[in-house]
């Protein structure tokens, strides 16, 4: 097993050394929206349109990811040899709903979309997911013609950009927009000072600070037709650019949009690898899904704990660290290894964190006062409170008792930023 894994290691090593970004893409970036449609069971991926965006703002480097993130994964392949020349984990609204009561009974529809650089070629275009074994198994696939003459061209919600931190060429940098919601045409100057204040929370944690040069943020403007955001339980209903709300699945504090397309027509406007949704409400609550998109309120008290936080998850997809929610179900299997950094079931915790763990330290890790302010492995994680095991005693990705990302998440963060700024 050991010398299969090290031969499968070379190979992928040396398919990513291979890919020469010039060779196969144009430096335009393509996205392929599609939907989600299915129940707990079932799951069907089905193609909506391709759109051509503006220049390329990801790593020209690392076109493979080796990551091993997400519970997607995109592949991109040359038509004509079938060799890989781009490929990027991410995970889905769609995917969490699985796992909620409501999946038992109803079938519904979620949008979803994936960008690339722009290729020069046809390409095949094939989206993996995890089954419950965590291995990947393909979903759906697609030729693509770039000469197609049905790719959108236009920007679909032009706004203009702006500058908020710049370090550099977008294609060697962490690039992060910040989009406005609940911002009215009278609000964009809020909006600016919050894009300013949020910038500076990013830049007071680790490891952001120590990679300030190594990060882009950029805002855009772009008005709602009122202030705030939804609020069901409460039926306040508001006319926003990209329709967020609260209690998504029934959750109070959980914020997100399913527009996903109006999300990735208004992050178009700016160079990003991650987009972060400033909502405009003092109300607690947030969101985030790796490589999909991150929202936060800004007027909350908890807004600065909220923002990175999410941020965690959407960045390097770190799991949440508590184990008393029951908003989903049989999330992490436990006769399976979680594939998020900073979760194990001690199925294969090898391949963790066990290295950081001082000698001497029991697994699993007692809540013992000697034990609060090391790494061990501390029953309750990932919304259940048996059975899932998280790094620390507290960190930030488990309560705001914590300001600070514990060392496991740390790692997990820092791997993902160089990914993007070599």
């Amino acid at each position: 097993m050991k010398l299969l894994f090290i031969l499968f290691f070379i190979f992928y090593i040396s398919v990513s050394a291979q890919v020469n970004f010039d060779e196969y893409f144009s430096g335009q970036t393509l996205r392929m929206d599609f939907y989600h449609t299915g129940n707990k069971d079932s799951e069907t991926i089905s193609f909506e349109k391709l759109v051509e965006e503006g220049p390329w703002s990801g790593s020209k480097k690392n076109l493979i990811d080796d990551l091993n993130f997400g519970n997607y994964f995109v592949k991109v392949y040359d038509d004509s040899t079938d060799k890989i020349i781009y490929s990027r984990g991410f995970s889905t609204l769609y995917q969490e709903w699985q796992t909620t009561e409501e999946a038992k009974t109803v079938t519904r529809t979620f949008e979803g979309s994936v960008i690339m650089p722009f290729p020069k070629a046809k390409i095949k275009v094939e989206i993996d997911r995890r089954d419950r074994r965590n291995n990947f198994v393909k979903k759906f696939e697609i030729v693509v013609n770039p000469d197609n003459y049905f790719i959108v061209q236009e920007k679909i919600k032009p706004f203009k950009d702006f500058k908020i931190h710049y370090s550099g060429d977008p294609s060697v940098k962490l690039d992060i927009v910040f989009i406005p919601e609940g911002y009215t045409k009278d609000e964009m100057g809020k909006f600016h000072k919050d894009c300013e204040r949020f910038a500076g929370y990013l830049f007071e944690y680790s490891p952001f600070k120590e990679n300030e040069n190594k990060i882009n943020i950029w805002g855009i403007d772009a008005p709602s037709s009122e202030s705030g955001t939804d609020i069901p339980g409460k039926r306040i209903w508001k006319q926003t650019l990209l329709n967020t709300s609260f209690y998504t699945f029934n959750s109070e504090r959980y914020m997100m949009t399913t527009d996903y397309f109006s999300v990735r027509d208004v992050a178009a406007n700016a160079p990003y690898d991650q987009i972060y949704i400033l909502v405009n409400t003092s109300k607690y609550g947030g969101g985030s899904i790796y490589n999909f998109y991150n929202e936060t309120a800004v007027d909350n008290r908890s807004s600065k704990q909220i923002f990175v936080h999410e941020f965690g998850h959407g960045l390097a997809a770190l799991a949440d660290e508590y184990g008393n929610d029951d908003t989903y179900q049989d999330m992490y299997p436990p006769d399976v290894e979680p594939w998020e950094a900073n979760l194990t079931t001690l199925v294969n915790f090898d391949s963790k964190w066990k290295k950081l763990l001082e000698p001497g330290t029991p697994i699993p890790t007692p809540p013992e006062d000697k034990y609060k302010n090391k790494i061990g492995v501390f029953e309750g994680g990932g919304y259940v409170a048996k059975g899932v095991y998280r790094p620390t005693f507290n960190s930030l990705m488990n309560s705001f008792s914590s300001n600070e990302f514990n060392q496991v998440c740390k790692d997990a963060l820092q791997k993902v930023i160089n990914f993007y700024s070599e």
